[in-house]
């Protein structure tokens, strides 16, 4: 007997990459399960499997930075700053990154690179730890969200957010529509979406002085003159990150979907002071914000 249940959740995170650096990624989860039925007559209770796998799977990647472990270029430390907390130095064919976080913001999986191959055996055995007898097997299908047109891929981190926003290094694969005098403009949208491919969006107000950073021994050795330095404090600890200025790019405001979406309408603005500006941000799968000046 199998069990499905279509677009279970979406998964929103960023992971390590060796040619393209820390790439934010949103995937759509399909789950269908073996087994066979139990006293209920059910293989499993649709509320338990929308409850309670979503909550593994979300506790296990959601915004989260997945780090692949056999990667040469990857080395992991616990911080000397503050228990509970991790450092992170990652030097990439295309940049390096530097970053402390509480240990809760990773997510350490064994293989050299992360793949939808990789995290869904990661995330297999983790699940069926944790479901009846009666359920032989699972199948998760992870999958991007279906795009005909221009998308990107960011990663940001939310201060002010009291969830997993707050994590200074999680991301979306995300597309974005804006409209000029109420007509589609495709050109722009290409244009704001190579501008943020594989980028690493910063709020100016989270920036530090490279004094003030807190990084492993070894990062502080390779630091060059293209790092820029940013800090928060958060509930669930504190975060920092080093990045270099050709994978960055330094906002006005913090990188809320809503203030996001209001900073490409505003620079659009800028170009075309007397047109009418609508711009659609994405972040992830099916939700956002929408902002006309």
């Amino acid at each position: 007997m199998q069990l499905f249940v279509d677009d279970l959740t979406v998964i929103d995170f960023s992971y390590l990459c060796n040619k393209r650096g820390i790439v934010g990624e949103s995937w759509i989860v399909d789950v269908l399960l073996d087994g066979s039925l139990n006293e209920q007559s059910m293989v499993l209770d649709f509320a338990i499997v929308k409850k309670q796998i979503k909550a593994i799977i979300d506790d296990a990647v959601d915004h989260k930075l997945l780090l692949p472990t056999q990667e040469s270029a990857l080395t992991v430390k616990d911080s000397p700053f503050h228990t509970n907390h991790q450092t992170l130095d990652f030097l990439s064919d295309r940049a390096s990154y530097f970053l402390q976080s509480p240990k809760c913001a990773f997510a350490l999986i064994d293989c050299l690179e992360i793949t939808i191959t990789s995290v869904t055996q990661y995330l297999n055995k983790i699940i069926m730890a944790q479901l009846p007898n009666n359920v032989q097997g699972l199948t998760l299908t992870l999958r991007p969200e279906n795009i005909a047109g221009d998308y990107y891929h960011y990663t940001h981190g939310l201060k002010l957010h009291d969830g997993n926003c707050q994590r200074i290094a999680h991301g979306h694969r995300s597309k974005i529509q804006v409209f000029v005098d109420g007509r589609k403009n495709s050109q722009l949208e290409h244009k704001w979406c190579q501008r943020w491919q594989d980028i690493y969006i910063a709020s100016e107000a989270d920036r530090i002085a490279k004094s003030a950073i807190e990084l492993s021994e070894q990062a502080m050795l390779n630091l060059t003159p293209d790092h820029q330095y940013f800090s928060y404090t958060a509930p669930q600890g504190r975060f920092d990150i080093a990045v270099e200025n050709k994978v960055l790019d330094v906002v006005d405001c913090d990188s809320t979907v809503e203030l996001l979406a209001d900073f490409v309408a505003r620079q659009l603005k800028k170009e075309r002071p007397t047109n009418t500006i609508k711009v659609i941000g994405y972040e992830g799968v099916a939700k956002g914000a929408i902002v006309s000046v």
